[in-house]
């Protein structure tokens, strides 16, 4: 019963490593076709005019991003980023990619 057990938690961790890979892969898209580059670097990609974005899943957890792109104005009242119109899974897509990026 315990090796049966352990084999369902490895079997759910699994599952969702694979589910934020694919969000990530899902978020690297939208990136890409959203504009984010004309704004901000990833690696030697992009324009310098807000923050270079390499390393922000150091800096911040996905959940914070998430917050970030839904209303930047709330979590910084001065913060120059637009609001962007993104649906739910657009943001969470996002956030996981962000969140990848150490």
């Amino acid at each position: 019963m315990k090796t049966l057990l352990v084999g369902a938690c490895l079997l759910l961790a699994v599952a969702v490593a694979e589910a934020q890979d694919n969000a990530a892969a899902l978020g690297e898209v939208a990136f890409k076709n959203s504009g984010c580059f004309n704004c901000h670097m990833i690696g030697k990609v992009g324009t310098p005019l807000g923050p270079d974005l390499s390393y922000i899943g150091q800096k911040f957890p996905a959940e914070y991003m998430a917050r970030w792109l839904r209303d930047p104005a709330l979590q910084r009242p001065n913060a120059h980023m637009p609001a962007l119109e993104l649906t739910e899974a657009q943001v969470r897509a996002l956030a996981a990619y962000l969140g990848s990026l150490r």
